[in-house]
């Protein structure tokens, strides 16, 4: 498997190199020559197939020759060392729970992925690999503990003041060692941006050697596709496809879905559920893709104005809007949506939805409303109790801490405060 830059103005590289860079020399992302064919019979196994069999030969392709055999099974094990259910909310509703990892979140399926990937490239390494990356809430915990005491690789994660929940700060800035937490005076867009200037200097670039552990990052982003064959695992409808929602930012998600889908998972419909921040949604019903500054809103994760991975999604539909939209549509849910929703559906089923979970749950509640008959599914990207201020004040509700996050939420805070522009990342990383 080669992998090819998006700006199509870099030479093609394996998986070790795409990882190693994390963006392509010509500021593209890097995208496979080749998208999977499973087999009916492998879909037909998934039921009673070990998970870390069907995580392996799904991930095998794509890593090729780069990881021994032996490496990448223990890799993809360790992945999915947690419990990822399905679980009935209503008749025809079910949420795919992923926030039994460490850091309560989707991420972690992805960073425990990279991380133990980019660990093993690192030990052939001669310089120390530095990860720069940005947040908007639930990645820079996943990624810290995923990299954390990783021999030969620091961590660099930058996420906007006063825009991150208590619980998401506490898990990117409390662990030290080589973990090191950037507060920036701005939004996600501002950090975000700040990381690929970083990555389009030269001068920076030449004296240290930078990766990326964003969902721009093949090995953060491709092993996302396992979840949604964990969820076709458990999905009881067997003779009938799942319309699945994802709550959707900077779409690295959803893009993970649709290539499993393209690889021959049983799929009804994709809905890429937005909050007020509607750059794909504007796009998807004819009108110009713009982007532009992002709104802060509850289901802060998801506010994105610029998303790096739609054009990863555009690719894999041959640049056919027409194509896309047979399979993907997105909604746009405003706050007052959300808390409306989270209310109800705890009243209704004693569910509690997450603010991003509550947009993917009412963006699939509606299309099945439109759609009867269908049934789907929705990602619980993050537990709730990332979110306390909003969800207890919606429900009333003291939500249980979980034990194994009592001592993150005791810790103490380190984490250095820079302003919002370039050039003071530039600074702290020439000092670093």
């Amino acid at each position: 498997m080669k992998y090819y830059s998006l700006q199509h103005n870099s030479p093609n590289v394996d998986f070790k190199t795409a990882t190693i860079l994390g963006q392509a020399p010509d500021k593209g992302l890097y995208f496979p020559d080749e998208i999977p064919q499973w087999s009916k019979e492998f879909i037909e196994s998934i039921q009673s197939l070990p998970i870390e069999e069907m995580a392996y030969r799904v991930m095998a392709p794509y890593v090729g020759d780069t990881i021994p055999e032996s490496v990448l099974r223990k890799i993809v094990s360790e992945t999915l060392s947690f419990d990822i259910p399905l679980v009935r909310v209503t008749e025809d509703i079910y949420s795919l729970e992923l926030f039994h990892g460490p850091t309560l979140a989707f991420k972690d399926v992805g960073a425990r992925f990279m991380s133990r990937c980019l660990g093993y490239f690192a030990r052939e390494q001669k310089e120390q690999v530095v990860v720069l990356v940005a947040t908007s809430g639930d990645t820079g915990g996943a990624v810290a503990h995923g990299f954390y005491d990783v021999p030969g690789v620091e961590v660099v994660i930058l996420y906007p003041s006063g825009k991150v929940s208590p619980v998401q700060e506490k898990q990117l800035t409390t662990l030290g060692k080589n973990i090191h937490a950037l507060e920036v005076q701005g939004n996600f867009d501002d950090c975000q941006r700040m990381v690929k200037t970083a990555f389009a200097d030269d001068y920076l670039t030449q004296r240290i050697f930078l990766t990326s552990a964003n969902s721009i990052n093949v090995a953060r982003w491709l092993p996302q596709q396992l979840y949604y064959l964990l969820a076709w695992k458990q999905w009881p409808f067997k003779n009938q496809k799942p319309v699945i929602s994802v709550p959707s930012g900077n779409f690295g998600n959803i893009c993970a879905g649709l290539i499993a889908s393209r690889s021959g998972l049983p799929v009804e419909h994709f809905i890429a559920a937005c909050n007020v921040n509607d750059v794909v949604p504007r796009f998807l019903q004819g009108e110009e893709y713009s982007p532009r500054r992002a709104l802060a809103t509850l289901s802060n994760a998801m506010d994105v104005g610029d998303p790096s991975n739609f054009t990863r999604i555009l690719e894999l539909f041959d640049q056919s809007l027409t194509d896309l939209t047979k399979i993907l549509s997105s909604v746009s849910i405003t706050d007052s949506e959300t808390e409306e929703t989270i209310l109800r559906i705890f009243k209704e089923t004693g569910y509690l939805l997450d603010p991003h979970g509550a947009i993917g749950y009412l963006a699939l509640e509606e299309y099945l409303r439109e759609h009867p008959g269908k049934k789907g599914f929705f990602l619980e990207t993050a537990h709730p109790v990332k979110f306390p201020e909003s969800v207890e004040r919606i429900t009333g509700y003291k939500i249980p801490v979980p034990e194994h996050v009592k001592p993150i939420m005791m810790a103490e805070k380190k984490a250095t405060f820079i302003h919002g522009d370039y050039e003071s990342l530039k600074k702290y990383l020439e000092n670093f």
